[in-house]
């Protein structure tokens, strides 16, 4: 079965999409298609070789980013669960169930926070730190690695158009 948008790197060149979808609508714009379904086919790619890496390092995409966002918050490697919240973009309720994953695991702990009554602290244990450290290394190599055929100019030409693509859009899209 195919997996949507498409499953594997000999999918159909997006001009030939273009070229179908001329034909067959005409009037219909379809220069989209050109930027389009190559930054899915890149994001897929990446989305699906990231999700194998982590599976064969043994920490999953929640936990990475809990763990991540403490230890970048510099040391104690603390933050309350309001900031977690907000340094992630996940709500109060999936922090609360990431958190209490990784406390079960035995990689953070919770305490009382010093920034309020109700405010909970969570802090790396020595096990977080060592398992994120050892995560983020080998998967920000790893993915070195996969952009090792990008020159570094156009490394950074992309990171700049990506960037205001993203800004662009975010301009254009609403939340509903």
């Amino acid at each position: 079965m195919t997996e949507y948008p498409f499953d594997s790197t000999a999918a159909v060149p997006p001009e030939a999409i273009a070229a179908a979808w001329e034909r067959e609508l005409p009037g219909v714009p379809v220069a989209s298609i050109g930027v389009i379904t190559p930054l899915w086919r890149a994001a897929k790619t990446l989305a699906d070789e990231r999700r194998r890496t982590l599976r064969r390092i043994g920490i999953d995409p929640a936990t990475l980013d809990l763990l991540s966002t403490l230890r970048r918050s510099g040391t104690p490697w603390s933050l309350t669960t309001r900031e977690l919240a907000a340094h992630t973009l996940v709500t109060a309720g999936a922090i609360s169930q990431r958190v209490a994953r990784a406390e079960r695991e035995g990689l953070v702990v919770r305490s009382s926070s010093d920034a309020g009554r109700r405010a909970v602290a969570v802090t790396l244990t020595d096990a977080g730190h060592a398992l994120v450290e050892r995560a983020v290394r080998e998967l920000l190599t790893h993915e070195e690695a996969l952009l090792a055929g990008l020159p570094a100019e156009d490394r950074l030409l992309l990171s700049g158009l990506l960037t205001r693509l993203t800004t662009t859009l975010r301009g254009q899209i609403s939340d509903e």
